[in-house]
């Protein structure tokens, strides 16, 4: 700092004229301040360059390979809220008091209805849409106690009153219905003489849809079991190694 000052060592000396023009500037002093603003020049690059190699090593927080950063502002994204469901939930019904009170189901349905424990009754119960009504629809599937076998099938059609109509009924050993993609779908065991509970010798898949206010059969699909199955009890035969090319 002291070639600022012009004092010290060699500040007062050597005047240097400026191309004969009488313009006489400090010869001592203009060489330091030149050489000071050189060096300035010359850190401040390196400081540049410094920051920029710094800023390319780093990574995500520097400058970006593809080109100098937008303009644009940042967008952020924010979560969408979960809009709680607004759907009502089924109404339940009391399927035994229905059945009881339905004199489409045969006496001897109804007088077998009974508590298999406690007050558990061997009874299904499912909801859905069939029939375009008002509300879901209820099947209703009425099985044994012992060995859960179905005894019969209804579908229960609601009124605009709340009540219920019946209007399907199918009452026959091992007989389950369900609900398939708006459709009634009724599978029947089939079996033969010697046939245990167990092992049926087939079943009948029957598909109704609902039309012109009834079910109409829209598909049959019999199936053959194989009687072979669990007859024996033969041992498991011994894994083989894969062939290979």
């Amino acid at each position: 700092m002291r070639g600022l000052t012009g004092s010290g060592d060699g500040g007062s000396g050597d005047a240097v004229t400026d191309g004969g023009s009488g313009n006489r500037t400090g010869g001592g002093r203009g060489r330091r301040l030149t050489g000071w603003a050189a060096s300035s020049t010359a850190l401040a690059g390196l400081a540049v360059v410094g920051l920029f190699a710094v800023s390319c090593s780093t990574g995500g927080t520097g400058t970006r390979d593809e080109g100098p950063a937008g303009t644009q502002p940042v967008v952020r994204s924010t979560p969408a809220s979960t809009t709680p469901s607004r759907a009502r939930p089924t109404p339940r019904v009391d399927a035994v008091a229905l059945l009881k009170a339905d004199p489409k189901v045969s006496e001897r349905v109804r007088t077998d209805l009974k508590p298999c424990t406690g007050d558990e009754y061997p009874v299904d119960t499912s909801y859905g849409k069939l029939t375009g009504g008002p509300g879901a629809d209820v099947v209703v599937n009425v099985m044994t106690c012992g060995d859960s076998v179905g005894v019969g099938t209804y579908v229960y059609r609601p009124r605009a009153d709340g009540t219920y109509e019946n209007v399907f009924t199918t009452e026959q050993p091992a007989v389950y219905g369900t609900i398939d993609r708006g459709d009634l779908v009724v599978t029947t065991q089939v079996y033969g003489k010697k046939d245990a509970v167990a092992y049926p010798s087939g079943e009948e898949v029957i598909t109704y849809h609902w039309a012109n206010s009834r079910f109409s059969e829209t598909d049959r699909v019999h199936n053959d079991f194989n009687r072979a199955v669990g007859a024996g009890e033969g041992d498991f035969p011994e894994p083989t190694e894969p062939t290979k090319n």
